[in-house]
């Protein structure tokens, strides 16, 4: 059995690194072939090239060099990121949600308080997740300026968190490009324009506000400032604010598929420095997919923001937003996983494709799922449920550790939105998992449906890690209660 151990890691090594190994047996047999040449040889031999061979022989190098380099576009880095960190005053226990709600019979009913509350305790969040201030009023403040001070609080907080990291390399006024993205909550002038003035950013500053993209907007904008840095002169800097603002959208009817979200979303932001030039840079971005499915009706409407009978507004979850989830992750991952997975790992999947084609009609075939901890040290999982996490963890057959930094930021911070991942990101470096040469994948998944992957590379681990996990890491992970599946 060892023996075979033995085989098979020789031939994954082999086939991992098939070039290099091609490589190496070329230049021996050209050294074996020009062996009796000695080294004074090869010298002359050189000086008696014309000048003219030489120049062209170098200008053709040249002119390869910067064909590739064009070709695959400017690298682009994460230079810092930073998070909001709530105070102990917005904590939202479960106690706190049962008292309201039986505090505002007029609003919610009984059955959908206890549906709320069996919902709470299965959710995978804890009792230090918190809300806006307007959720704490009775009947809670859904005005405009309630979503306004929220808005000023978590954004304010999370871009103040990065410059004081990056400070005094990089300051506001060195900012050339901005892109906020929150979903639902689109005001006028846009959050965008309220950074800038916040800020006091450059008069040639490029901005662009996203909205109605839901939690995967933070990889969208991702995306976006790869393909501007791609484009851009060196040293261009990328300021993203990835939030989603909840003051204004509390449902207040009795529709449980609407009645999810004041459940499950919690106040949050984040905010990252991107930059096509490695200076001071942290980590450097290796892929981006994108993957939309808005094109099937039923992952189209999965997450839909609508009225209910009594015209109540909100924000309607399927029940089957797990498995909507992983069918968009399974397309992901068909575009994704070539781009990163190791050259072994790939074939082991095209032997299963192709003998799923040789035996079709006599014999079914189960197509080799791929070990992505052969390509990553990290995977950070959007937070946008216990469902979803469980879905996505046993798609990919990931164990309960390479998990851990998702379900802890769940049960700490609940769902943030498209700030989550770095949320957990910050959760490995807070524990010092993080090191030079790490690779990690975040997933994100959002409305239409759609499902991102990115990949990074870590290059410098941070010195100074607990971010929004100061005050609590010492703390997890923690014990999450097991959950009758019947219930």
């Amino acid at each position: 059995m060892g023996y075979v151990s033995f085989l098979k890691t020789v031939a994954r090594l082999v086939v991992n690194n098939f070039f290099a190994v091609v490589a190496v047996a070329v230049a021996a047999t050209v050294v074996r072939k020009a062996w009796p040449i000695r080294p004074d040889e090869i010298v002359n031999r050189m000086r008696a090239l014309p000048p003219a061979h030489v120049f062209i022989l170098v200008i053709l190098a040249a002119v390869l060099v910067k064909m590739r380099r064009m070709r695959r576009g400017r690298d682009v880095y994460l230079v810092e990121y930073g998070c909001f960190r709530p105070k102990a005053c917005y904590r939202t226990p479960f106690a706190t949600c049962l008292e309201h709600a039986h505090l505002m019979p007029y609003l919610v009913d009984e059955e959908s308080v206890a549906f709320a509350m069996r919902l709470l305790e299965r959710s995978g969040l804890g009792e230090e997740t918190c809300v806006p201030d307007a959720y704490h009023y009775m009947p809670p403040d859904r005005s405009l300026r309630a979503s306004r001070e929220e808005a000023e609080l978590v954004i304010f907080a999370a871009v103040d968190d990065v410059f004081a990291k990056t400070a005094p390399v990089i300051k506001p006024a060195d900012i050339d490009v901005l892109v906020v993205n929150c979903s639902i909550f689109t005001p006028v002038p846009v959050f965008a324009d309220m950074v800038v003035n916040r800020y006091k950013l450059r008069a040639d500053v490029k901005i662009v506000n996203l909205s109605g993209m839901g939690c995967s907007a933070g990889l969208v904008s991702v995306g976006l400032a790869k393909n501007v840095l791609h484009t851009s002169p060196p040293g261009t800097r990328v300021l993203i604010v990835s939030t989603e603002i909840l003051s204004s959208q509390y449902y207040v009817g009795t529709e449980r598929a609407m009645l999810l979200p004041n459940c499950l979303f919690r106040m949050g932001a984040a905010a990252m420095i991107l930059s096509n030039s490695a200076d001071h840079a942290r980590f450097r971005l290796r892929r981006v997919v994108r993957t939309v499915t808005a094109a099937r009706d039923a992952d189209y409407r999965c997450v839909f923001q609508e009225e209910d009978d009594n015209g109540n507004t909100g924000i309607r979850l399927s029940k089957d937003l797990a498995t909507t989830a992983g069918y968009a992750l399974k397309n992901n991952i068909a575009a994704f996983g070539p781009l990163v997975l190791p050259a072994w790992e790939q074939l082991l999947v095209a032997l299963t494709i192709i003998k799923r084609k040789l035996l079709s009609g006599r014999a079914k075939v189960r197509l080799y799922r791929p070990d992505f901890r052969t390509a990553f040290e990290h995977i950070c999982i959007h937070a946008g449920g216990r469902g979803v996490i469980d879905e996505v963890q046993h798609g990919l057959g990931l164990s309960d550790d390479d998990v851990e930094a998702s379900r802890m930021t769940l049960h700490r911070f609940g769902n943030t939105s498209s700030s989550s991942v770095l949320y957990e990101l910050a959760y490995l470096e807070a524990k010092g998992r993080m090191g030079m040469g790490d690779r990690v994948w975040m997933i994100s998944f959002g409305a239409g449906f759609d499902c991102n992957s990115v990949a990074w590379e870590c290059i410098k681990p941070a010195s100074d890690a607990d971010g929004p996990w100061a005050e609590c890491i010492s703390r997890y992970p923690v014990q999450l209660p097991e959950i009758d599946k019947d219930m």
